[in-house]
C-alpha cells in the first residue's frame, strides 16, 4: 500500500470517526497557529490511506465559531495531505435539499463574523508581516476535485445533488425563519456554520477543498415548522452517510 497521504477527510456534526477505517495510527500534531480540534487518525480504507480529523472535536466539544480551522487544515497538511474532503452536516432550505440529501454545492455566502479568516497574520517568522494573500475565490470550491467527488458517487452508486450555494453562519444557535428567508432570497440551497473560513483557508494553503453536505434538517420555515431536535438531526446524519465509506474510498482511488 502507498504511504502517501490520498485524502484527507473533515467530519461535521455526527460524524465523528470514519467508518471502516482500518489499521488506524493517531498523529497530535501542533502547529504554528495553535492546536488543532483533535488528533489526525490515518489509516486504509479500501486499500487507500486516509486522514481523517472531526472538525468539532471526537466528543464534539469545539463549537463551530470557536474552531481552530487554520490549524485544523495546517495539520492536515503537515501529515502530507494534499486534498481535502469536508463533511459538512447543514440544514435545507430549497426543494431539492430536504432531510438526508447529500449534496456537493459549487458556491458559497459567508455570514460569518469575528473569526480568524486568513493565514497572513500568522507569518511564518512571526512578526504578522508576511505576504497579504487575494487568493481567487471565485470558486470557492476546487473544481477538479468537485468533479472526481461527483464521479465517485456515480461509480458507487450513491445519490448526489451535484451543485448548490452554501451559506455559511454564525452559529452556535440555529437561524431565525427571517434569517432564513433572506438567505432563500440571496441564492443559497444549504446553510451551515463551518463552512467558512475553511474553504478560503484551505485555498490560501494551497489544499484541493471540496464539500459533502449531509441535510440533517429543514431549516427554520422550510420543513413542516416542528421544533429541530438533536436526536432527529442525529438519525438523518446516519442515514445519509451510510454510502461515505464506498465514496470517500473511491474518490481516494481516482
Amino acid at each position: 500500500m502507498s504511504h502517501r497521504i490520498a485524502l484527507a477527510v473533515i467530519g461535521g456534526t455526527g460524524v465523528y470517526k470514519l467508518a471502516n477505517l482500518e489499521d488506524v495510527e493517531t498523529r497530535q500534531v501542533d502547529t504554528r497557529f495553535g492546536k488543532p480540534s483533535g488528533p489526525v487518525r490515518i489509516g486504509h480504507l479500501l486499500g487507500q490511506r486516509i486522514a481523517f480529523m472531526a472538525r468539532h472535536g471526537e466528543g464534539h466539544s469545539v463549537p463551530p465559531h470557536q474552531v481552530n480551522y487554520r490549524a485544523n487544515l495546517a495539520a492536515l497538511k503537515e501529515v502530507g495531505a494534499t486534498r481535502v474532503l469536508a463533511l459538512n452536516t447543514v440544514g435545507g432550505i430549497t426543494e431539492r435539499f430536504g432531510p438526508r440529501v447529500l449534496a456537493c454545492p459549487d458556491q458559497l455566502i459567508d455570514y460569518t463574523w469575528g473569526r480568524v479568516s486568513t493565514i497572513w497574520d500568522a507569518a511564518s517568522d512571526g512578526s504578522g508581516h508576511g505576504e497579504v494573500l487575494h487568493v481567487d475565490f471565485g470558486d470557492p470550491y476546487t473544481p477538479l476535485l468537485r468533479h472526481k467527488v461527483i464521479a465517485a458517487a456515480h461509480v458507487t452508486g450513491v445519490k448526489l445533488v451535484e451543485s448548490g450555494c452554501y451559506g455559511a453562519t454564525q452559529g452556535p444557535r440555529l437561524e431565525t425563519k427571517a434569517e432564513i428567508a433572506r438567505m432563500r432570497r440571496d441564492g443559497c440551497d444549504l446553510v451551515g456554520m463551518t463552512g467558512m473560513p475553511e474553504a478560503g483557508l484551505a485555498r490560501e494553503l494551497g489544499l484541493d477543498y471540496a464539500c459533502l453536505a449531509i441535510v440533517a434538517n429543514w431549516a427554520a420555515g422550510c420543513g413542516t415548522g416542528e421544533e429541530i431536535t438533536l436526536a432527529e438531526v442525529l438519525s438523518n446524519v446516519e442515514a445519509a452517510s451510510a454510502g461515505l465509506p464506498e465514496l470517500i474510498g473511491e474518490l481516494a482511488r481516482g
